[in-house]
């Protein structure tokens, strides 16, 4: 699933458009990644946005 547990970013829809203006379905997923984090003081494995990983929303365990 690709979902942010931190901010819930997911999937985007749109369109591709050709040269030709003729248009298909497309799909823009989030860059997510599987981290080791600690959640509520004990270190849970959670999936997580590039985004919220470089702000710092998220302690990493070790």
């Amino acid at each position: 699933m690709a979902k942010c547990s931190v901010c819930g970013k997911g999937v985007t829809f749109g369109h591709n458009v050709s040269h030709s203006n003729r248009k298909t379905n497309r799909v823009w997923k989030p860059n997510v990644r599987k981290v080791k984090a600690v959640v509520d003081g004990s270190p849970k494995t959670i999936n997580v946005c590039s985004r919220c990983l470089r702000s710092g929303k998220v302690t990493r365990a070790v």
